[in-house]
């Protein structure tokens, strides 16, 4: 009997050795939770550059070419119909041009056709076209801005200028008007008295942005806000600033219109007898450079579209021409 007993104590001493060894063994590598192991291929570099941002890939990004064209090819885009004055395009990019001296607005079609889009005898000038198809336009004889809807066969009166005009020399009604895209208002010079207004597009805003001008005709706008005004009868082209500083450019003809061109410089149509040019002035330099002048009377129009095609009206010799970047 004390033999079994003897036994059986055995055997339990050495079942319970059993269990201890057990519990002290490594656990199972796929046993309970584990740490994530990152492979070396997959650590990130200490220098890679954080990704926080969308990366735009560069093949897809716009590369503007930071020189202007150094030459241009002359193209005739019309001849012989009326005495195409102002330059504007439409919302389809057609070409539309004021004629003050037979009182329309007309449009250029694609197949070089002419539409005609208004008879006003009032003598309009400068025009812009709106998003919706709307003509907004100057009228020299009135002294008037007015507008044109799309199918409309009358303007309807936004505003008349504090000027009075007349046929003395340098004292004739508005002229040139531009669109600023960026506050949707129209930048007016008051031809017969020298200011420049800033217009919201009804005509019930108005305020004045310079004053002192000889003569302003034409107006343009660059991409930082800065307003370009030609001053037809004081030999200079000015620049008004965002925050209303003035500053005169001088050196100038008569200069009828003004447009920057997006490369840093001015294009200027200068109708000076003795010049009749297309002028271009580097604004950071001062340099000039005559872009075209050949076959010039009275070159007064002036456009540029988003390809960098520039196109210029001659009312006396009843031309349109491009010139196109070559």
């Amino acid at each position: 009997m004390l033999l079994v007993y003897r036994a059986i104590c055995t055997c339990i001493f050495l079942f319970l050795l059993l269990l201890t060894a057990c519990a002290q063994s490594p656990p199972s590598t796929t046993a309970g939770p584990t740490k994530t192991v990152v492979s070396p291929t997959s650590i990130p570099s200490p220098t890679a550059t954080p990704t926080t941002a969308t990366v735009v890939p560069t093949a897809s990004k716009p590369t503007p070419t930071s020189t202007a064209p150094a030459h241009y090819t002359a193209h005739v885009v019309l001849k012989g119909v009326g005495r195409p004055d102002d330059l504007a395009f439409d919302q389809q990019g057609r070409l539309l041009f004021s004629d003050e001296n037979n009182g329309t607005i007309s449009r250029v079609n694609a197949d070089g056709s002419v539409t005609l889009l208004l008879i006003d005898h009032a003598g309009p000038e400068g025009l812009v076209v709106l998003s919706d198809g709307t003509i907004i336009f100057a009228e020299q004889e009135t002294n008037r801005i007015v507008s044109l809807a799309p199918g409309a066969s009358a303007p309807t009166l936004l505003r008349v200028l504090p000027g009075t005009p007349s046929n003395a020399t340098c004292k004739h009604g508005v002229d040139g008007i531009a669109l600023d895209p960026t506050t949707n208002t129209l930048i007016i010079p008051d031809s017969p008295i020298g200011n420049v207004y800033r217009m919201s597009l009804d005509g019930k805003s108005f305020s004045l942005l310079a004053s002192g001008i000889v003569r302003p005709v034409g107006a343009g706008l660059d991409s930082h806000g800065n307003v370009y005004i030609a001053d037809e009868c004081g030999n200079a082209v000015w620049r008004i600033t965002p925050t209303g500083k003035t500053t005169r450019i001088g050196g100038f003809g008569m200069p009828n219109d003004v447009v920057p061109d997006g490369y840093g410089n001015l294009l200027v149509i200068d109708l000076e007898p003795s010049i009749h040019a297309l002028i271009r002035l580097n604004l950071a330099t001062g340099k000039r450079e005559t872009l075209a002048s050949q076959g010039y009377i009275e070159p007064q129009g002036l456009v540029m579209d988003t390809h960098g095609n520039i196109y210029v009206a001659d009312d006396y010799a009843n031309v349109i021409m491009k010139y196109t970047p070559a």
